[in-house]
């Protein structure tokens, strides 16, 4: 891939995306997966994407990655250091995609294929990316099953998936996303199938990694537990748009959208009272094929009116640029009553579910 080396990083993100769509053409309908995301990560950044489960997420970086539906019609931009990638030629995207785009699956049993070796499933990639022997792409492959914490690696690169633990899995479907040293890694609820303990080990593992190369991350899940502390921005996705996307710290201290609020109460807390405890998000999302308009979170919403069911409220900031939202009456108030509406007692505690949460 022809890199933008030129330009200065200031000037350059390291992925920019701007009016994403990826509609599908269903027998029902065309099917709005994702409908307009925009956003931009710099070198080294983490940016959060969080929703319920057919929010968009996973078809939003799917699309990132050039493994899209045939169904699929892709429109906007997206740039990988200045490069455009929407539209490229199958040669030329062969190159980014796996090289300096890599992803790590949810679940690696279906990632991983079966009755393959371990050592040969991390070695393909190189020698298909790399100038790169055979013997030396073997080396590698043992140096990452080391660098992501499995004891053993000579042997365990001998192995098929099946003689490997659940977390063992995701940490080679990891060192295969490494292989090729990827600018910007994207990990797609990458632990929602581990225990709580092994989850928090691949976090931790993937932002020390993350730290040590340099890379972008997205880090997509369902939880904004699992993001917080995590990240440097978030992004909340709901019924296909982009509803909020603010630096994380912010986010959690003045959350804007209904629906950053919902899903923030239904994580789990230690330090509020028992009556506080997680409430459950009522009704279901949208069908996006019969869609007609409108706010998409209107018909679960307790503050919704006749002008959420009839029109699609804009992205807006409250005064910091950085911080953007689409809600007709966000959290707090008006934009001009948000601020003084979160008392610093709330904002300690949000700041405590982020040091929770992280630590």
């Amino acid at each position: 891939m022809e890199r933008n080396k030129d330009a200065p990083a200031s000037d350059v993100p390291l992925l920019e995306v701007q009016d994403l769509k990826v509609h599908l053409n269903t027998p029902r309908g065309v099917l709005k997966a994702v409908d307009g995301a925009s956003f931009r990560i710099g070198k080294g950044e983490t940016l959060g994407l969080v929703g319920e489960s057919g929010s968009g997420k996973s078809m939003l970086v799917r699309a990132l990655m050039g493994i899209s539906p045939a169904i699929a019609k892709i429109s906007g931009s997206v740039k990988l250091d200045g490069t455009e990638l929407v539209g490229i030629p199958r040669k030329q995207a062969r190159k980014t995609w796996g090289n300096d785009i890599a992803m790590v699956f949810q679940d690696p049993m279906t990632s991983l294929n079966p009755v393959v070796l371990i050592e040969r499933q991390l070695t393909e990639s190189m020698r298909e990316h790399m100038d790169i022997s055979r013997a030396d792409a073997k080396t590698r492959a043992v140096d990452l099953l080391k660098l992501v914490g499995i004891p053993e690696p000579e042997k365990r690169a001998k192995q098929y998936p099946h003689q490997l633990s659940g977390g063992m899995r995701q940490r080679v479907t990891i060192a295969m996303a490494l292989a090729c040293d990827p600018e910007l890694l994207i990990a797609d609820e990458a632990t929602t199938a581990l225990d709580v303990t092994v989850q928090r080990q691949i976090l931790d593992l993937l932002q020390e990694i993350q730290a040590d190369r340099g890379m972008g991350m997205i880090l997509v899940s369902h939880d904004l537990g699992v993001v917080a502390g995590r990240t440097d921005e978030i992004a909340v996705m709901y019924a296909g748009r982009m509803v909020e996307h603010s630096p994380t710290e912010e986010l959690f201290q003045h959350r804007k959208h209904q629906y950053t609020e919902a899903l923030l109460a239904a994580v789990p807390r230690l330090d509020v009272p028992k009556a506080q405890r997680p409430k459950p998000i009522p009704g279901t999302p949208p069908d996006l094929v019969t869609f007609k308009g409108g706010c998409a979170f209107a018909a679960r919403c307790a503050a919704s009116d006749d002008k959420c069911a009839t029109e699609q409220p804009p992205m807006i900031s409250n005064g910091n640029a950085r911080h953007l939202f689409a809600c007709h009456h966000p959290v707090g108030g008006g934009a001009a009553e948000a601020e003084a509406s979160d008392d610093d007692a709330a904002a300690k505690a949000d700041t405590s579910l982020t040091k929770e949460v992280s630590a």
